[in-house]
């Protein structure tokens, strides 16, 4: 008796998942969605340099106490994403950005495309990051923080500068900074 189940290789699995990815995107830049252009087109540039998360983490850190310490551990943890996103991920991969055609159905969605590679997403990696560090002592935010870090990640996909892909490595690489983050603070405390 023979097996007919298709065997895995990785190839072609890494090849699946491109054309998944691709296909992804195509969807979200076909479909029509007025309402959700403008805010996430604007949520996507207020997310730039990781202006939103600071914006967050100078309101905590004013009230003092575990505020305060949430937005410090925050705020490393975007450091670290930040860094292993822009100055490793990027470089290693170096995926070119999604392809835009000038005749798009939905310019008005758009942010500027920016220079740096595509793989991974360095805005959903710091927004992650900051979300996944400051939830655990501030669960009070985990909430709200992490349905933000999903909406910049998915304005990312939206206005058309990051596929899908992108976005999933980048909230593995932003949990994943916070995780070590949380873990030297813990160490570390008194």
């Amino acid at each position: 008796m023979s097996d007919r189940r298709p065997k895995l290789s990785t190839p072609r699995l890494v090849s699946d998942l491109a054309t998944m990815d691709q296909a992804l995107y195509e969807t979200v830049t076909v479909t029509r969605t007025p309402t959700l252009d403008t805010a996430l087109r604007r949520l996507s540039a207020a997310a730039d340099h990781s202006k939103l998360s600071f914006a967050v983490a100078t309101a905590l850190a004013l009230r003092g106490g575990r505020p305060r310490r949430a937005a410090a551990l925050g705020v490393a943890a975007i450091g670290v994403a930040s860094a292993t996103a822009n100055l490793l991920g990027k470089q290693l991969v170096r995926r070119p950005r999604p392809y835009r055609a000038e005749d798009s159905p939905f310019p008005g969605r758009h942010v500027p495309m920016p220079q740096s590679a595509s793989f991974p997403s360095g805005h959903t990696a710091s927004a992650v990051a900051f979300a996944a560090a400051v939830g655990p002592t501030l669960p009070v935010s985990a909430v709200p923080l992490g349905l933000l870090a999903c909406a910049v990640g998915y304005s990312r996909i939206h206005t058309g500068v990051h596929y899908p892909g992108d976005v999933v490595a980048g909230a593995l690489l932003g949990t994943g900074a916070a995780a070590v983050v949380l873990a030297l603070a813990a160490r570390v405390e008194p």
